[in-house]
């Protein structure tokens, strides 16, 4: 009798499409970036990441860099309610410094947004209101406590300004130095890297208090 020949496997069933395709393309375009870089993000992988036809995600996004803009925007909003939660201090010194910290946690527990924000140039796509308007709102964050020092009068609006823009470069260098690979090859003590944030911030302090 002849022997029955073995059925042949079940072909697997595709991956259902996401739910929120919108959504998913924003996650699967930080997948993308974090695992090859911005350089390489386009719209075929993000699909081929959801198991979605290639011009599924045109959609929503009519292209690479619509999609980039809005993982950018994600992380403006992200940053922006990141400082709003940091401790609140009366001292608008105190405040200024807890500010500080919290920009730098941020740089260190959120590499990739970081570096998107601050390290990638704005696709065409990114000058758009919805991603300005949260850019405005993170620097705003700084320059409402830059008012408490010095006032909100128009005489005292251009120091408010420069002032903001002296810390915010001030932590981004610091930002910089802190999550890059130089620092540890400086041979620097334990107790100079320990000292390091609040002596730059102490500094920065100094500075705020002297003759303009």
């Amino acid at each position: 009798m002849p022997r029955a020949k073995p059925s042949a496997p079940a072909a697997a069933e595709p991956a259902a499409p996401p739910a929120d395709l919108r959504e998913a393309c924003v996650a699967a375009a930080r997948e993308v970036i974090a695992e090859q870089g911005i350089e390489n993000l386009s719209l075929r992988d993000v699909a081929r990441k959801l198991g979605v036809s290639h011009q599924a995600p045109y959609k929503h996004y009519p292209s690479r860099d619509h999609l980039l803009a809005e993982v950018m925007r994600r992380c403006f909003e992200e940053f922006a309610a990141w400082l709003d939660a940091r401790k609140h201090f009366d001292d608008p010194a105190q405040d200024l410094a807890s500010l500080g910290h919290q920009y730098l946690h941020f740089a260190e527990q959120r590499p990739l947004e970081y570096r998107l924000m601050f390290s990638t140039p704005w696709p065409a796509a990114a000058h758009h209101p919805e991603v300005d308007r949260y850019a405005v709102h993170a620097f705003d964050v700084l320059r409402q406590v830059m008012q408490r020092m010095h006032g909100t009068g128009r005489e005292q609006r251009e120091r408010v300004e420069l002032d903001a823009l002296y810390i915010w470069s001030s932590m981004h260098g610091l930002a910089g130095v802190m999550n890059g690979d130089s620092l540890g090859k400086l041979g620097l003590g334990a107790k100079v890297r320990k000292q390091l944030v609040t002596h730059i911030m102490t500094r920065v302090g100094h500075g705020l208090a002297g003759p303009v």
